[in-house]
């Protein structure tokens, strides 16, 4: 019985981390994509691109406050390990998102004329935290090493990911906004749609160097036949979506949801590939789930806690994206 206790108790609560994890990389990385495309040549589309996030930007974050509490509370030893490891990233990331926050406050009640300098302390908060997101999951990835290859793939990785959320951030506009700037949030998303397509390649085949176990697990047969349908859902997903990207607006804006909804599946597809390659270790060939798990009473009560929370967190998500849906409206405050 306390066998099978310790055996499912530290999967679910990677699972619960995991899903945290993702939902926060979706939710909080397009409005972290739209802080950084911010333009500097148009008040009126920043005014409208802010609108768009304005409802939803600060619960957002929610989830990455969830996951990290899941880690220290769940898994203490992990906790400890990535996070003196990253510790100036970590700092840096939550300058950048304090700097979000305290920017998008002053810019809704500052003089007019202070309006352009918190927006664009708005695009350098959303910039700081997308890179330094970027460079830790690069740390991450490559356990924490420290040898010239690593530390430049940290840099390409800082580069995707702030590709990727720039990509979900203009599908995002794509599909709330109207006129000009929906067609510019189309050119937006074409180009990084492209690089982000390059970044899933560069970092993948990269990935595969770092570990042998993790080249075994994608490359041995059976699981290499995996890679087939893999690769053409991916490519089918970035190529209609680039072809659909081109031809903004459509009439009655048919279809306005659909290179969101691929950049939602692309995030799903390339977590749950992070998750195939390094479960069951929690800090990546060095420690796993069961080494890293409190003890057994102290998860069961943490799983109790989180079948309260977690529900309550999705409800008001959900409620909160069903009230404000639709095509952005200016806020009021």
């Amino acid at each position: 019985m306390n066998e099978v206790t310790v055996d499912w108790l530290p999967v679910v609560f990677i699972a619960l981390t995991g899903l945290s994890l993702v939902v926060y990389a979706i939710l909080d990385g397009y409005d972290l994509g739209v802080g950084v495309l911010l333009p500097f040549d148009s008040q009126s589309q920043r005014d409208s691109m802010i609108y768009s996030i304005g409802p939803f930007w600060d619960a957002n974050e929610t989830w990455l406050v969830l996951a990290i509490g899941l880690i220290l509370i769940a898994f203490p030893k992990a906790h400890s390990i990535i996070f003196q490891a990253l510790y100036l990233p970590t700092a840096l990331m939550l300058a950048g998102l304090i700097l979000r926050g305290v920017s998008f406050d002053f810019r809704t009640k500052a003089p007019s004329k202070n309006k352009a300098q918190w927006d664009l302390a708005f695009k350098a908060g959303s910039l700081i935290a997308t890179l330094c997101q970027g460079y830790m999951l690069g740390r991450y990835v490559t356990g924490f090493s420290d040898s010239t290859f690593a530390l430049a793939f940290c840099v390409l990785s800082a580069v995707c990911v702030t590709a990727a959320y720039s990509f979900i951030g203009a599908t995002w506009l794509v599909m709330k906004s109207e006129g000009e700037l929906q067609k510019r949030a189309a050119r937006w998303a074409m180009i990084s749609n492209i690089f982000l397509a390059i970044g899933i390649i560069a970092v993948s085949s990269a990935n595969l160097l770092f570990d042998a176990s993790v080249m075994d697990k994608w490359l041995s047969f059976p699981q290499v036949i995996l890679l087939v349908p893999l690769t053409i859902l991916f490519g089918f997903m970035f190529v209609t979506t680039h072809i659909y990207l081109k031809k903004v607006p459509f009439e009655n804006d048919l279809g306005c949801w659909y290179p969101f909804a691929c950049g939602v599946c692309i995030f799903l597809l390339c977590f749950a590939g992070l998750a195939y390659s390094y479960f069951p270790y929690i800090v990546p060939m060095q420690l796993d789930i069961y080494q890293a798990a409190s003890a057994r009473d102290s998860l069961m009560v943490i799983f109790i806690g989180s079948m309260i929370v977690l529900p309550m967190i999705i409800g008001y998500t959900i409620f909160a994206y069903k009230v404000f849906w639709g095509k952005t409206s200016k806020l009021s405050y």
